[in-house]
């Protein structure tokens, strides 16, 4: 464990965050290779994963309610000198997490159709995306558990850890992709079932190797039980810190799936391509975003507990100049060069030219995003989960009539004008909640 309320800020705090940004940036490369080997099969399987990538995304957000529980209860159970605290903790997250990945699994593996009629796709590609889900919903309980594992390591301090294990999935999975995809060697041809099959066989290995790390001699918080019976007053208080964070992903997903359909209404399937691929390439802000903000919410977490606000103040603003400096380079690249980039994922003309339009009217939003996830660590790490949850579900809300006013004026980039100025508005209004907030430590 590493103790975070002493030495010097910006090194613990890069030395926190960096693994972290390259895990969320691995877990995006996870996709971008799938759509990068699928784009070749056209753009109708590439709509077809990117509508389950929607559902995808909303099962990280539930396993958010123990992911983040865990990081920010074992950091504070740690920044008070309470190890002991920390591992009932643990126990008590694994457990969460447990349930809530096989309910998850068995649902969907069993009942993929109608969560795929939602977008009124074609019925080639609804078949497409059918199958593709009945094989991902076989690996979603591992993924639970993958997400709560890592956020034990984050709140102990250890966020290297998750990233080693991370990498090893991801070359893996580069390996196995175009195998299962295309039918190389003794492989079968499964097309985008190959994409998915892949997937859950790297995160299989994850998931091994965290258990094997965390059984050895010397574990991480002393060889906590993986599987208990929940006591009532731990679980109550994982439920207080997750679930708000939780709750905001799930709907901030929620409303991403609707603005999708929406794009299919106005754009058909190249509106679905276009939030896809776009979505993934824009998590270059995103994920770096939200893998320095990790980092600071252990860092205040531990920091908060020990009367250490100051030093905790200090990481933020460290934080936010670094996302900002990144902020402006991603805005030039994505308004000037959107076009180039999105060409790399798909080859047809009509494609990379509306997924372009997508990237150049997100790029001007992409400072306040930045603003937003950053000033939202600051929250988790005091354990007042809850401004930032009120905050997104508010103005994610606002966008679903947002967008149904412009797409109806100006096409489906009026769908992407609706989430450009909304996340304006999201990172402007948090940061001076917080700042409010911040005058009365």
């Amino acid at each position: 464990m590493r103790n975070l309320t002493q030495g010097n800020i910006f090194r613990q705090l890069t030395t926190l965050a960096l693994p972290l940004m390259a895990i969320s940036f691995i877990q995006m490369a996870y996709n971008l290779v799938d759509i990068l080997w699928i784009g070749r099969l056209g753009s109708k399987s590439v709509a077809a994963v990117g509508s389950v990538g929607m559902l995808m995304w909303m099962m990280n957000s539930v396993a958010l309610i123990s992911k983040v529980g865990a990081e920010i209860s074992i950091g504070q159970s740690i920044g008070a000198q309470k190890p002991a605290l920390a591992s009932i903790y643990a126990s008590h997250t694994t457990t969460l997490a447990w349930v809530l990945g096989l309910a998850f699994g068995i649902f969907f593996f069993f009942f993929p159709h109608p969560y795929v009629s939602f977008y009124n796709l074609e019925s080639s590609i609804s078949l497409e995306a059918a199958g593709y889900l009945k094989v991902i919903a076989t690996g979603i309980p591992v993924m639970f558990l993958i997400l709560n594992f890592s956020g034990i390591y984050i709140g102990s301090g250890r966020s290297d850890i998750p990233f080693y294990f991370n990498a090893t999935g991801l070359l893996i999975n580069i390996v196995f992709d175009p195998l299962l995809i295309f039918g190389i060697g003794p492989f079968p041809a499964m097309g985008v079932k190959g994409a998915a099959l892949a997937t859950v066989l790297s995160q299989g290995v994850i998931l091994l190797l965290f258990v094997f790390h965390l059984k050895r001699r010397n574990g991480l918080l002393g060889h906590f039980r993986f599987l208990i019976r929940p006591h009532r007053k731990y679980t109550v208080n994982i439920l207080k810190l997750g679930l708000p964070v939780a709750a905001m992903n799930v709907y901030f997903a929620f409303i991403n799936m609707n603005l999708a359909r929406t794009a299919s209404v106005y754009g058909g399937h190249l509106g679905i391509t276009s939030q896809s691929i776009g979505g993934q390439v824009e998590g270059i802000t995103w994920n770096t975003s939200n893998g320095f903000s990790t980092a600071l919410g252990s860092f205040v977490a531990q920091n908060y507990a020990a009367n250490k606000m100051q030093r905790a103040n200090r990481a933020f603003r460290y934080t936010l100049m670094m996302m900002g400096t990144l902020g402006v380079v991603v805005t030039v690249s994505f308004v000037l060069f959107g076009k180039e980039i999105f060409s790399l994922f798909v080859q047809e003309r009509e494609a990379y030219v509306a997924g372009g339009a997508y990237l150049m009217i997100l790029g001007f939003s992409q400072l306040f995003m930045m603003l937003e996830i950053t000033t939202q660590g600051m929250f988790n790490g005091l354990g007042k989960t809850t401004p930032p949850a009120i905050i997104s579900m508010v103005f994610n809300t606002l966008r679903i009539p947002l967008a149904l006013f412009l797409g109806a004026r100006i096409g489906v980039t009026g769908v992407w004008w609706a989430i450009s100025i909304t996340s304006f508005f999201k990172g402007i209004i948090l940061f001076i909640w917080y700042r409010i907030l911040q005058k009365r430590f």
